[in-house]
């Protein structure tokens, strides 16, 4: 989530606060909110979206196997937690406490700048409530997807065929993806790796086809799972399911 805005003068630049040495522990704990919302929790967003769920365009066993894949991984708990959850609960909480402490100035300075700013506080909100959730659904409710993977495809499909549960997909979907690519933006602005207006324009410019590609990658999957005939929900029917699909080949 971006740091408070300066409302000195218009501009893109007015929403990024700058990082400076010498700001003690708050220093050192932005910088590091700063990079983990790139690395891990960027590139688990980035797998996710664009290349796990995206399996699920080929099918539930293509979407079966990468679930086995992931599952299948060495110290594959320890991975999640140190690589995956707590990175994402302290990117969200810290988020919270800037948001907390920041000022939104978008009714004063209502300049493109500002309300992305504000927009970026909003959508990693959302986006942190939705990853919980999702997470929590799909790794401790119901069948062990890393036990079962042959179910994972229905298990996504029981939630996704329901209304209120696909939109809210959707909702934390576009939330997420572009909190993501607007936060390359900001990240590389922070760290000094792009000056100047016009390279921070370009870089804008790529980070917003950035979030449309994520986006219709994610609706793409939605759609999959939704265009599908019922998968089989529960542990039995899945191995049974798969074992007469494999013999039908």
């Amino acid at each position: 989530m971006a740091s408070a805005a300066s409302p000195s003068a218009p501009g893109i630049r007015q929403a990024v606060a700058p990082l400076r040495a010498g700001q003690g522990i708050s220093f050192f704990l932005r910088r590091l909110h700063s990079l983990t919302g790139i690395i891990p929790v960027g590139a688990f967003l980035f797998e996710h979206i664009l290349i796990s769920n995206s399996t699920a365009i080929s099918g539930p066993e293509a979407y079966a196997k990468q679930v086995a894949f992931l599952g299948g991984l060495p110290l594959v708990f320890f991975l999640e937690l140190f690589g995956i959850w707590l990175p994402i609960a302290f990117h969200g909480l810290y988020g919270f406490y800037i948001w907390y402490r920041g000022d939104g100035n978008t009714m004063a300075y209502p300049w493109s700048g500002n309300w992305m700013y504000t927009l970026q506080r909003w959508t990693g909100g959302i986006a942190f409530i939705y990853i919980i959730w999702h997470t929590w659904t799909m790794r401790f409710t119901g069948v062990d997807l890393h036990m079962v993977p042959e179910a994972s495809f229905g298990k996504v499909q029981m939630e996704v065929l329901q209304t209120p549960y696909f939109l809210f997909y959707i909702l934390g979907l576009v939330a997420a993806s572009w909190h993501f690519a607007y936060g390359i933006w900001l990240f590389c602005a922070k760290w000094g790796i792009v000056t100047g207006d016009k390279a921070q324009k370009r870089l804008l410019a790529l980070c917003l086809a950035f979030f449309c590609v994520m986006t219709a990658a994610g609706l793409a999957s939605l759609t999959s799972f939704r265009s599908r005939a019922q998968q089989p929900l529960d542990q039995g029917t899945a191995a049974i399911h798969t074992m007469q699909h494999n013999e039908s080949r």
